[in-house]
């Protein structure tokens, strides 16, 4: 993990969950972590765990879904702590509601933090790692970005916006041959608070992830700069399964309980 060492790690909704995790695990590898979530208390409370591995560690509050608040804090954490070498764009939100029954503000809200945030802090970040030629964006999406399912309308339509902003990225990158990286992550459902309540069908290939696992294998992912982490690896079979008859897919997504999933949905 020599990779992250002496790096500026920021990564957002890093007050909890595997955001949480992803700033421990960078902090242990010797990264100089930047904290960004809205929560002032547990950003306090994850910092002094980052503290504990004798790393630089720096909290801000900052709201993801207002353009002014990232671009000003941004050029704070520019100004006190110079470029940022990692971009992890991690904050998430769903509402676990069929589509009808969300409000106007709360799908608002879903694609604001989980897809429109990316925009502002990508343009925030971006343009010092294309003059630097070195820098990685880290967009933390889902497996449900690749296939939806209901009570996921709006999380799945923002993971999907996401999904393709890495890709389009990572292309225009590659144009202008700059050696910056991209990553995006598409995980199963994980055992954090947001997930609270699902269930899987077939938990030997579709398992309910341990978050611990997930940071894991992000970390890794990172450090070996791969363009793409899924997980599981039965997820790779939604491009395959996709050129089947739509009333085939759809009775295959039946069988391993995909749409089912979120019956039981208590969430966080």
């Amino acid at each position: 993990m020599e990779y992250f060492r002496s790096k500026r790690i920021l990564i957002t909704g890093a007050a909890s969950g595997i955001g949480r995790l992803l700033a421990l695990k960078s902090s242990k590898y010797g990264a100089k972590v930047v904290l960004w979530d809205v929560n002032d208390e547990k950003l306090k409370s994850v910092a002094t765990e980052v503290a504990q591995y004798k790393s630089d560690v720096y909290a801000y509050n900052c709201d993801v879904t207002d353009r002014q608040k990232v671009y000003s804090t941004a050029e704070k954490v520019k100004g006190e702590i110079g470029k940022i070498d990692i971009l992890i764009n991690n904050a998430g939100v769903t509402t676990g509601k069929l589509f009808l029954d969300c409000t106007d503000e709360e799908l608002l809200r879903t694609m604001n933090v989980n897809f429109l945030s990316h925009f502002w802090t990508v343009k925030a970040f971006l343009p010092d790692m294309v003059e630097a030629n070195d820098g990685h964006v880290v967009t933390i999406a889902s497996a449900a970005a690749l296939i939806g399912t209901q009570r996921l309308v709006g999380y799945s339509s923002s993971k999907s916006a996401a999904f393709g902003f890495d890709e389009s990225l990572r292309f225009e990158m590659k144009k202008l041959k700059k050696n910056v990286s991209t990553t995006v992550v598409c995980p199963y459902f994980i055992d954090t608070g947001m997930f609270r309540g699902v269930q899987t069908r077939f938990p030997f290939i579709l398992p309910i992830l341990k978050e611990e696992y997930v940071a894991d294998r992000i970390m890794k992912a990172i450090g070996k700069k791969r363009a793409r982490l899924i997980l599981p690896r039965f997820v790779y079979l939604v491009w395959l399964i996709r050129y089947l008859p739509v009333t085939w897919f759809d009775a295959v997504v039946t069988f391993f309980g995909i749409d089912s999933a979120m019956d039981t949905f208590t969430g966080n």
